[in-house]
C-alpha cells in the first residue's frame, strides 16, 4: 500500500536521523562505514536524458537485423527532435554486444551527438554480481572493464551496473553476497577511476530493493567512483519516495520512470514531488527518463507517443521547480 507522507515533516524526520544510524538498524550491525556523501555546490541544476532502453524492442531488432527497427543513430535524431539534452546509449544495442564496437563505430557516434548538441550521459551493461559462482562473476568484471573502455571513447561519464537477482538458497544471506559483490564492484571501480569512468549500481528490485541496502554497498565499496544510479521505479518499499530521498546523496545518475511501483503498475509517479526530493538534495546532472512496456503488452507500447509525454511532464516539473 502507497504511504502518502507530508513532505516538510518527511524532510525534517531524515535530518534528525543519521545515516549511519539508519543503517544500523536495518542492518543489525550497528557499523559506522566510512564513504561520504556526495559533496555538492552550487544548488541543484537538471538536464534531460533519454535511456535507450525506452526503444528496447525497435533498437533489439535493428542489432538483431540491421535495417529494421531503429538504430542509435535514428535514436539521436528523436533525442534531438525532442530537444532532450542528452542520450543514455544503452551497450546491449551496439553492434555486436557483448562485444564491444569498433573506434569507427564509436566516433561516428560522437561525432553524430556532437553534431546534435546531444552530451552522452552515461551507458550500462547487463550482468550478475550476486552470482556465487565466481568464474561467472568474473567474467562480468571483464565485461564491465571492457565497457568502461567504450564508455571512456563516448565521452560518457558513468557506466551502469546491476547488482544482481538474489540466487536460489541464499534469501537469508545478504551479507554473504555483498562481500562477494563488493569486490567486484571495488575492482570496477578501481577500473574506471583509470580511465575516468564512475561506475554506478542501479537499484533493480533485485538484490538491491531498498535505499538502506543501496547505501551499505556505496559505502562499503568506499570509492569515489562508485555511486548508486537511482532507479525511481524499483524501490520494493511501501514508499519509494522515503527511500529514492535516502538514497539522492549518493546518486551519480538517475533512471527516471513513469511509476515509483513498476511498470505494470497504473500509479503515475508524482513528476513535481520526485523533482522536489531532488532538488533538496542538491542533485547536479542528469535526469534520464525510461518509459516501459509491460509484460505481454508489449504491442500496445509506442514510445513515440509515450517518450515526449513523459519529457514533457518532467520538464514542466523542472521548470517549475526553479
Amino acid at each position: 500500500m502507497h504511504i502518502s507522507m507530508n513532505r516538510r515533516k518527511f524532510i525534517q524526520s531524515i535530518s534528525s536521523v543519521s545515516v549511519g544510524a539508519v543503517l544500523g538498524a536495518a542492518t543489525g550491525t550497528g557499523l559506522a562505514l566510512a564513504h561520504p556523501q556526495i559533496k555538492r555546490v552550487g544548488g541543484s541544476k537538471l538536464k534531460t536524458s533519454l535511456n535507450a532502453y525506452s526503444f528496447n524492442k525497435l533498437l533489439s531488432d535493428n542489432a538483431k537485423t540491421p535495417g529494421s527497427g531503429i538504430s542509435l543513430f535514428d535514436l539521436l535524431d528523436f533525442c534531438a527532435k525532442n530537444d532532450f539534452d542528452a542520450v543514455d546509449p544503452t551497450a546491449y544495442f551496439f553492434p555486436g554486444y557483448p562485444a564491444v564496437p569498433s573506434d569507427a563505430f564509436i566516433n561516428d557516434f560522437k561525432l553524430r551527438a556532437f553534431h546534435l548538441g546531444l552530451d552522452i550521459s552515461g551507458t550500462g551493461v547487463k550482468n550478475n554480481f550476486a552470482d556465487p559462482d565466481p568464474k561467472k562473476r568474473a567474467a562480468d568484471v571483464k565485461l564491465v572493464k571492457a565497457w568502461i573502455e567504450v564508455a571512456a571513447k563516448l565521452g560518457a561519464p558513468v557506466i551502469r551496473v546491476f547488482a544482481g537477482p538474489i540466487p536460489e538458497g541464499y534469501e537469508d544471506k545478504w551479507d554473504e553476497i555483498a562481500k562477494w559483490m563488493v569486490a567486484d564492484l571495488k575492482e570496477c571501480s578501481e577500473y574506471g577511476k583509470a580511465f575516468g569512468v564512475l561506475v554506478g549500481v542501479q537499484n533493480h528490485g533485485d538484490f538491491l530493493r531498498t535505499a538502506d541496502g543501496v547505501i551499505k554497498i556505496v559505502k562499503m565499496v568506499d570509492s569515489e567512483w562508485f555511486g548508486t544510479i537511482l532507479d525511481t521505479g524499483f524501490f520494493l518499499t511501501p514508499d519509494p519516495y522515503v527511500d529514492i530521498a535516502k538514497a539522492m546523496p549518493y546518486a551519480v545518475n538517475l533512471q527516471v520512470k513513469e511509476s515509483p511501483f513498476g511498470a505494470a503498475s497504473p500509479i503515475r509517479i508524482d513528476v513535481k514531488k520526485l523533482i522536489k526530493i531532488i532538488r533538496d538534495s542538491g542533485y547536479r546532472g542528469y535526469c534520464p527518463i525510461e518509459t516501459l512496456s509491460v509484460k505481454g503488452q508489449e504491442q500496445v507500447y509506442k514510445p513515440y507517443e509515450s517518450v515526449p509525454r513523459f519529457l514533457a511532464e518532467l520538464r514542466n516539473a523542472i521548470e517549475q521547480s526553479a
